[in-house]
């Protein structure tokens, strides 16, 4: 029990600093387009993490290369291809149906990780994530009577951060740590690179007075270490025994911590949301016992 809180404490963490430096990231990319703005915050976490990683105490041990590669380059496309799709469904539709359809991550996770990690689907699992949906979907307050190309991909980005939480889960348990998240957001540098090349400017990024913009250097500073390497080396450490419905659940937290976080006036609609949102965490969290105490008093029963 006392694993299993310390677990989602450090969940609610991750979650907690993604939601504060929600405000901080939309402002910064104003200034420093997305993928440039994720090249050089996953290049900044990627570097910090293989300078550890390879230290001659991490290194002296066997490491199956093979497997550490191949996992971290999976697990980094996912990710970044759930970055990319979230940044371009922004470009055609609103933000808040954009976050709503991001979200639901949470309800694909359970679906995914039952073919994938071979895991059952448990009732309290099904009860908690249809909750935390709705309380997405009441804090977003959007309005889908049309659905147009920014909600199709913000879709597809949900899908892609639904397997990076599953395929956490797969590759996390027989994997160095530090290595496998170097890997893996080294890969997502690389790609953020190549599709900034592409689609984004560069004679007017590499200048003095946007890389050294206040603004921008606390941004790097804090997404690329609390956000991304603190995060996803906290998020594989638990993953190696936490169920990635659980973890998909306490991530559902992000929005309402980014509410909290930076005082944002809530309208009951908007609290009615983050109310379901905790108690879909905790329903998936306690059930199971209750169900099975339940099932004993009913074989019991005269």
């Amino acid at each position: 029990m006392k694993s299993r809180v310390s677990t989602d404490f450090i969940l609610l963490f991750i979650a907690f600093v993604w939601g504060a430096t929600f405000v901080i990231v939309q402002d910064t990319i104003h200034t420093l387009p997305p993928f440039w703005y994720l090249t050089f915050r996953f290049s900044l976490a990627a570097a910090v993490l293989l300078i550890f990683a390879f230290r001659p105490d991490h290194t002296k041990f066997s490491i199956n290369w093979q497997h550490h590669l191949l996992a971290g380059s999976i697990l980094g496309f996912f990710l970044f291809a759930g970055y990319a799709l979230q940044t371009l469904s922004l470009f055609y539709t609103t933000s808040g149906k954009s976050g709503f359809l991001t979200g639901i991550s949470v309800a694909l996770v359970p679906f995914l990780a039952k073919p994938i990690l071979k895991t059952a689907i448990t009732p309290n699992g099904l009860i908690g994530v249809t909750m935390a949906v709705i309380g997405l979907y009441l804090l977003a307050f959007t309005d889908f009577h049309s659905i147009n190309t920014g909600d199709l991909l913000a879709f597809l980005c949900a899908i892609f951060f639904a397997l990076q939480i599953v395929y956490t889960g797969k590759y996390s348990p027989h994997a160095n740590p530090l290595l496998l998240v170097a890997i893996q957001l080294s890969a997502v540098s690389l790609l953020s690179f190549f599709s900034a090349l592409q689609f984004e400017p560069w004679k007017e990024v590499w200048r003095a007075d946007i890389l050294f913009k206040p603004l921008v250097l606390v941004t790097l500073l804090i997404t690329s270490l609390l956000a991304t390497t603190l995060a996803f080396i906290a998020q594989t450490h638990v993953q190696k025994v936490a169920h990635p419905t659980r973890v998909a659940l306490i991530f559902a937290m992000e929005p309402v911590f980014a509410y909290v976080w930076f005082g944002t006036e809530l309208s009951w609609r908007a609290m009615l949301g983050c109310l379901c949102i905790l108690a879909g965490m905790i329903v998936a969290e306690l059930p199971r016992s209750l169900l099975h105490r339940h099932k004993r008093t009913q074989s019991h029963s005269p």
